[in-house]
């Protein structure tokens, strides 16, 4: 399958099995994550994987994960982030972004689904997870196999 093809059967899962990913998949998934660039390629985004049904039950206090199975909390780091000399601004969220949908396009290409969700409340995913000062969750991507059918 080549990308534009899954780009087009990529979509937004909000309901999944109750089936763990393998290793395996995750692993890949993060591999697409880590060759994603960045603005000077500084890296400025952490990574929190949770499949702990512990721990994303505390992310759930935070956001709708819609049960899945797996969760990658995408957060920036401050303290790495590439400015713009002109401005000042961080890049931080856009290299997120791009990390993000590199995870999407894989997962998909794995058979799995996936949904980036932004509607979340960081300061609880920032005291469930202890996050230090100078990283912020950008998004949450719930990451399984779905139970549901694309809309048509």
């Amino acid at each position: 399958m080549n990308v534009l093809d899954i780009a087009k059967k990529r979509y937004s899962v909000r309901a999944y099995k109750n089936k763990p990913v393998e290793k395996e998949k995750l692993d890949k998934i993060l591999a697409c994550a880590h060759v994603a660039p960045t603005a000077a390629n500084l890296q400025p985004v952490k990574l929190l994987v949770v499949q702990d049904k512990e721990r994303l039950k505390s992310i759930a206090k935070a956001g709708n994960i819609y049960n899945a199975p797996l969760a990658i909390i995408v957060c920036a780091d401050h303290s790495k982030a590439w400015k713009r000399p002109f401005d000042n601004k961080q890049t931080t969220d856009i290299d997120a972004a791009i990390l993000t949908d590199h995870m999407m396009l894989q997962a998909t290409e794995l058979g799995l689904g996936a949904v980036w969700v932004c509607f979340f409340k960081p300061d609880i995913i920032k005291q469930e997870f202890s996050l230090p000062d100078h990283l912020d969750p950008v998004n949450i991507l719930a990451i399984g196999y779905g139970n549901d059918a694309p809309a048509e």
